[in-house]
């Protein structure tokens, strides 16, 4: 059987933590930025991580 290869756009925007659980940066913080509070741009700096029931797809696409 050949290897499975990783999903290149799923390795760019997602991170598996030590733990086993996935790290992903927040949407909505590239532009259209003027019309955004400053409250609401604050939060969406921190990464947050993905719903459990999306994380065995994801870490499949991984090859974790």
């Amino acid at each position: 059987m050949p290897k499975m290869k990783t999903h290149s756009g799923t390795k760019k925007r997602f991170k598996v933590t030590g733990s086993g659980k996935v790290k992903r940066f927040q949407a909505g913080a590239a532009h259209l930025l003027r019309k955004k509070s400053k409250k609401a741009k604050l939060n969406l700096r921190g990464a947050t991580t993905v719903h459990e029931h999306d994380a065995p797809r994801i870490k499949k696409q991984l090859c974790k």
